[in-house]
C-alpha cells in the first residue's frame, strides 16, 4: 500500500507540476514532455533547425541531477552498462520518431488526455498495443543483454554535460540556438522549472514511475503498482486544467497536436513497444541515467539523434499532420522493431553468441 502512495503521490506533483509549469510560460499541454524537452536541446545545440523548437530545456537538467542525488543519498547509485549498447541507441532512436509522429511523449500523452484532445486517447490506444506486442516479445524470449559495473567516470559523464547546459543556457553562447517563435520560445522561469525537474527526478527515482512499465506490469503480472502514477498525473492535470480553463474536449483545435488518427495510434504503438524492448518510456530512460545506468543513457542519446534526424528530414508531425516522410518513418520504425524483438526466433545467431546472451 506504502508503494502505491508514494506512485501515486509522485504522480500527482508531476500532473500538478506540468500545469504550474504551463502556466509560467511552457507550450500548452507540454509542461513537462521528456521527448518534446530532448527534441528542445537537439536543436538548440545545433544538430536540426527547426526554429520553432529550440531550447535548452532545465527541467531535463533538473530530472537527472534530482535522480543523481537521491540515487547517491539512497545508496542506489549504480554505474552499469555494456548491454547492447547500440540496440540501446536505436531503440532511443524510433521511440523519438514515433513520439514527434504523435507530437509527444507517454507524458505529454497523459496531459493531453487530461485536457481534453481525443487525439491522446486514440494514442492510449497506440502506445497499449504497443506495449502488448513487446510484452509478447518478451514471452518469446527477447533480452536486450545483461549490464555489468563500469568504472565509475562513467557515471559521471551525465551530471557533467546537464551542468554544461545549464551553463550554456544562463551564458548564451553564439553557438547555442534559441527559438524566438514556437514551443521553443514558450518557457517557464529558468530556477522554476529546474527547481520542478529536480523534484520530480527525486520522486521518480524513488517510485520507479514509468508510464510504460505501469501498463507492461498490469499486464504481464497483473501488478497495478506503477499504474498508479499515470492515474495521479492525469487527475492532477485534469483538475489543474479545469481550474485554468484550459480544458477542450474534442478532437479539432487542440495545441501542438494533430487529427491524423493512424498516424496518433502509430507514433504511440512505436513508443510503447519501444519502451518495453529497451526496458523503460523515455521518463524512466532519463532518470535511470541520471542514476548511473550507461545503457539508459545511450537510449537517451539515441533519442536526441532520433529528434535531430525527424526534424532535418521532415518526419516529425505538426498541427497540419504527419508528412509522406513521416508516414514511411512510421512503417520502418515498425519494421525496425519487429526485426528487434523477434530476430532471435530465426536462429540466425552464433551458438557462442546465444550463450553469451
Amino acid at each position: 500500500m506504502k508503494q502505491h502512495l508514494n506512485t501515486l503521490l509522485t504522480g500527482l506533483v508531476v500532473g500538478a507540476a506540468a500545469i504550474i509549469l504551463t502556466w509560467l510560460g511552457n507550450p500548452p499541454n507540454m509542461g513537462f514532455c521528456i521527448a518534446c524537452f530532448i527534441r528542445d536541446i537537439s536543436g538548440s545545440l545545433g544538430f536540426h533547425r527547426a526554429a520553432a523548437v529550440q531550447y535548452l530545456r532545465p527541467e531535463v537538467a533538473g530530472l537527472g541531477i534530482g535522480a543523481l542525488i537521491i540515487a547517491l543519498v539512497k545508496g542506489e547509485h549504480r554505474v552499469r552498462g555494456g548491454a547492447n549498447p547500440v540496440l540501446r541507441f536505436v531503440l532511443g532512436f524510433v521511440m523519438m520518431v514515433g513520439a514527434l509522429i504523435f507530437l509527444g511523449c507517454p507524458l505529454r500523452m497523459t496531459l493531453r488526455l487530461a485536457a481534453g484532445d481525443l487525439n491522446a486517447l486514440v494514442g492510449l490506444g497506440g502506445f497499449i498495443a504497443g506495449i502488448f506486442v513487446g510484452i509478447i516479445a518478451l514471452k518469446s524470449g527477447f533480452n536486450s543483454g545483461r549490464s555489468y559495473p563500469q568504472l565509475p567516470g562513467t557515471g559521471a559523464i551525465m551530471p557533467v554535460v546537464l551542468v554544461a547546459l545549464m551553463v550554456a543556457l544562463v551564458t548564451k553562447p553564439a553557438f547555442i540556438f534559441f527559438s524566438e517563435t514556437g514551443p521553443g520560445s514558450l518557457t517557464a522561469p529558468i530556477l522554476i522549472a529546474l527547481g520542478f525537474g529536480l523534484l520530480v527526478g527525486i520522486l521518480a527515482q524513488r517510485s520507479r514511475l514509468c508510464m510504460a512499465g505501469g501498463i507492461r506490469d498490469i499486464i504481464l503480472i497483473k501488478d497495478p503498482h506503477l499504474l498508479y502514477g499515470f492515474i495521479g498525473i492525469f487527475a492532477a492535470a485534469l483538475v489543474g486544467s479545469l481550474a485554468t480553463g484550459t480544458f477542450k474536449f474534442g478532437f479539432e483545435g487542440q495545441p501542438i497536436a494533430h487529427t491524423m488518427h493512424l498516424w496518433n495510434f502509430v507514433g504511440m504503438t512505436i513508443v510503447g513497444w519501444a519502451a518495453v524492448l529497451a526496458g523503460g518510456c523515455p521518463l524512466r530512460q532519463l532518470i535511470m541515467a541520471g542514476q548511473g545506468d550507461s545503457d539508459a543513457l545511450v537510449s537517451v542519446i539515441g533519442m536526441g539523434a532520433g529528434a535531430a534526424v525527424a526534424h532535418n528530414f521532415g518526419l516529425a508531425g505538426s498541427g497540419a499532420g504527419v508528412a509522406v516522410n513521416g508516414q514511411w518513418a512510421g512503417v520502418i520504425a515498425l519494421v525496425i522493431l519487429a526485426a528487434i524483438a523477434f530476430g532471435h526466433k530465426l536462429n540466425l545467431a552464433p551458438a557462442a553468441l546465444k550463450k553469451a546472451a
